[in-house]
């Protein structure tokens, strides 16, 4: 049992890496525009209308707030993680070195999952936004064989749709993957230019849109109810929607949470930070405020300007834009859009290569997967495993698949995060805290009990989902992971 609760000492876990650095080209104006890069795109340009429509009306506005304040909780405690260990790996490292082995690799698992599933996702928006948004406005198309995944979700089985591959959603993720690959500055540069178009894109959308406002359309302010919990399938607070599903403000949350689930890719590039201690919780916390502020403002524009249950669940705020006989901003906005789902995803591949690559440096993983570029210096053997995987999900199976598979597991990883760091707090006091969380235990309790608050608010099979593959990655563990860990193996680390 000891070797499952072996703990990585703080020292180890930042002079390991030394000699097999990453680069360190990162400031925090690039980490903030990373930051903004990976939240940035799929909530507003993809999730937002669907869920205004279906699960929480114009209380969505509340919605963003409520998962605002919620990430805001986990950010903190991010924030006072990645201060302290300025290593790749995220809540992964995080976990090891304080909660023991097993939990750093329960954790880790299911965040290579949550990044690779949520990049494909992404990808999977891209093509359809491309293919609906922009296509269309050039006269061009694509065959239908190379369209979508070739097959569909319907009724909890998956029927043909005559296609072949979403060529599109793959193309997007190889060209991606070949920038990781090039190298961090180059993913930086790329990402800070296209945050500088969607966020003017979300200011143009804010700005202009809230002329066109009518207050009447928020008299029905919370259509669904205030809630929508239930507890692995069994209905406790709230009404449903036309699906069967759980629909209500916190419902609301649960479900646009996705939108957020990419801010603490920052914490994945503490190795390319050049000043980890100030620099990352600048980027964690500031990508975050800034994010939240322009969600509530485009949420409260969009239901202003088109009653909630006549949104577009594909192209929320373009189609709005037409409702109101502005249908030229519509090629501007679906530009934006697809900048914004691309920087999305390329943070996403990022995020998930550097876990993949810290969780194969400890051995729990064969340690090939860790290999640094000797050019580069970016880990491009996982980068590559990453893209790869990512690419084949994003070319065969339908978004709604996809997106049944995301959520519930990034809230399980920051709920461990609040409270690991209560647990360094009671046994290594006296570690050096560039930065601290403010009032604890009071936030790392409220981050707790908010992720648990929100994952019951997610419909059943999102459990059923978190439950199998967490089977799954325990035995991968148990047959590869336990024997070949390095720290237990060299017998660093003590039993906790």
């Amino acid at each position: 049992m000891s070797g499952l609760l072996v703990k990585k000492p703080l020292t180890v876990a930042y002079t390991e890496a030394k000699g097999n650095q990453l680069k360190r080209a990162l400031g925090p104006w690039a980490l903030t525009a990373m930051g903004i890069g990976a939240v940035i795109g799929a909530g507003i340009f993809v999730a937002t209308g669907e869920a205004a429509k279906n699960t929480a009306g114009p209380a969505l506005m509340v919605s963003y707030v409520v998962a605002g304040f919620v990430c805001l909780l986990a950010a903190l405690c991010y924030a006072e993680f990645a201060a302290m260990t300025p290593v790749a790996g995220s809540a992964y490292t995080y976990a090891y070195t304080t909660l023991g082995e097993l939990f750093a690799w329960i954790i880790g698992w299911d965040l290579i999952l949550e990044y690779a599933v949520g990049a494909a996702t992404v990808a999977n928006g891209w093509s359809g936004y491309l293919q609906e948004s922009i296509l269309p406005k050039l006269g061009a198309t694509l065959p239908a064989e190379l369209q979508s995944a070739p097959v569909r979700y319907k009724e909890g089985w998956f029927e043909p749709t005559g296609s072949y591959v979403n060529l599109p959603a793959v193309l997007i993720v190889l060209l991606l993957t070949a920038i990781l690959v090039k190298g961090i500055k180059e993913s930086a540069a790329v990402t800070s230019l296209m945050v500088a178009v969607k966020v003017g894109a979300v200011l143009f959308v804010i700005l202009v849109g809230a002329y066109f406002v009518d207050p009447d359309n928020w008299n029905n302010f919370a259509p669904y109810g205030w809630t929508g919990i239930n507890i692995f399938g069994h209905q406790v607070a709230g009404g449903v929607n036309a699906k069967g599903e759980p629909a209500g403000m916190l419902a609301g949350a649960a479900i646009i949470f996705f939108a957020y689930i990419g801010f603490d890719a920052v914490s994945t590039q503490a190795e390319e930070a050049k000043n980890p201690q100030r620099d990352l919780p600048i980027g964690i916390i500031g990508s975050l405020v800034i994010c939240t502020v322009l969600y509530i403002a485009v949420v409260a524009v969009l239901t202003g300007m088109v009653h909630y249950d006549q949104i577009s669940e594909k192209a929320g705020v373009s189609d709005a834009f037409r409702h109101r006989g502005l249908g030229w901003a519509e090629a501007l906005i679906g530009a934006a859009g697809v900048a914004g789902i691309t920087s999305v995803l390329l943070v996403m591949l990022l995020g998930s290569a550097r876990i993949l690559m810290s969780i194969a440096r400890d051995g729990l993983l064969p340690q090939a997967v860790a290999a640094i570029h000797p050019t580069f210096r970016t880990p491009w053997v996982a980068t590559v495993a990453v893209g790869a995987s990512v690419a084949v999900m994003a070319g065969l199976l339908p978004l709604d698949a996809l997106l049944q598979m995301t959520n519930i597991g990034t809230l399980f990883a920051f709920a461990m995060v609040c409270g690991a760091v209560l647990v360094l707090r009671y046994t290594n006091p006296t570690a050096p805290r560039p930065f601290k969380v403010p009032l604890v235990p009071l936030v790392p309790v409220l981050g707790v009990l908010g992720c648990l608050l929100l994952m019951f608010s997610l419909p059943a099979h999102n459990w059923a989902r978190l439950f199998i593959w967490m089977a799954i990655g325990l035995v991968v563990y148990a047959a590869y992971g336990y024997r070949h860990s390095v720290l237990r193996r060299r017998g660093a680390g003590v039993a906790g």
